[in-house]
């Protein structure tokens, strides 16, 4: 919504969209100062300054010591989390995404759907030096991400088509799906095999392995992977990273209630 939109709303409703602006710019950056991010919402600094200072007294933004920039707290985070199944997922998980850690050493995460987008709910960063970059609570697209394809491949094909429906699909490598007629095909391939895979889709150099967390009625709420450079990759361990993967995924989803695990 433009700002020419916004200040012609009512004044509850204009500082309501501000505020979500202003957490939004902040969600973008690991920290940021007043003058760059009123640059970012347009808006003047001394409005923006007001609404950090009633945004840090509730909690949902934190000073970073004496630098004068500011950052998202947990609080967010935790009031989305209470939107999760009643049955506490991450803590479930989090016991089997430990033992995958140990196993693999690499990255392990633990994904959700989000409209048109998966976001991170839990991980566990890889062991080694070299690792992948992410954070609980980033989005990333469903169609270069492994836990993406595999949130999509278990509906009907006509709501995997409604949820693409108005996706724009940016390609970040050569391998990228550029389309989404050129990703549902691939899609039946994730559901038949019991997994999903980014190969180097959505960035250069990274692979990925997912697959289904099913709650007791069978629906999958979740996604579960391993990611590892392709230096670390051969076959002899994707086979076994999907091994493992099943075996962890089986019992998180025996222990929320579905005992039909189809792997």
């Amino acid at each position: 919504m433009a700002i020419a939109e916004v200040d012609r709303q009512p004044d509850s409703v204009s500082s309501v969209l501000k505020v979500f602006g202003i957490l939004q710019a902040l969600g973008e950056e690991r920290e940021i100062g007043i003058t760059e991010l009123s640059q970012r919402v347009m808006m003047s600094k001394s409005t923006v300054y007001r609404f950090l200072q009633t945004m840090k007294s509730l909690g949902y933004v934190a000073q970073e010591g004496e630098s004068e920039k500011y950052s998202l707290t947990l609080k967010l985070f935790e009031l989305g989390a209470k939107a999760l199944q009643n049955v506490d997922l991450i803590r479930i998980a989090d016991i089997q995404m430990r033992v995958l850690s140990n196993l693999t050493r690499e990255t392990i995460h633990l994904g959700a759907l989000d409209e048109d987008s998966i976001v991170y709910i839990h991980k566990i960063d890889s062991l080694y030096n070299l690792r992948m970059y992410s954070r609980v609570g980033r989005r990333n697209p469903l169609y270069s991400t492994a836990i993406g394809k595999v949130l999509l491949a278990w509906r009907e094909a006509s709501e995997a088509r409604d949820i693409l429906a108005d996706v724009v699909f940016t390609r970040s490598t050569s391998r990228t799906a550029g389309s989404r007629e050129a990703l549902l095909p691939e899609l039946e391939q994730v559901r038949a095999q019991g997994f999903g895979e980014d190969n180097e889709e959505q960035e250069e150099g990274l692979r990925c392995i997912a697959v289904p967390i099913f709650d007791r009625f069978g629906v999958v709420i979740a996604g579960l992977s391993i990611s590892f450079p392709t230096i670390r990759f051969s076959e002899d361990a994707k086979n076994d990273y999907v091994k493992m993967l099943h075996d962890a995924a089986r019992t998180i989803s025996r222990q929320i209630g579905y005992r039909d695990y189809p792997f």
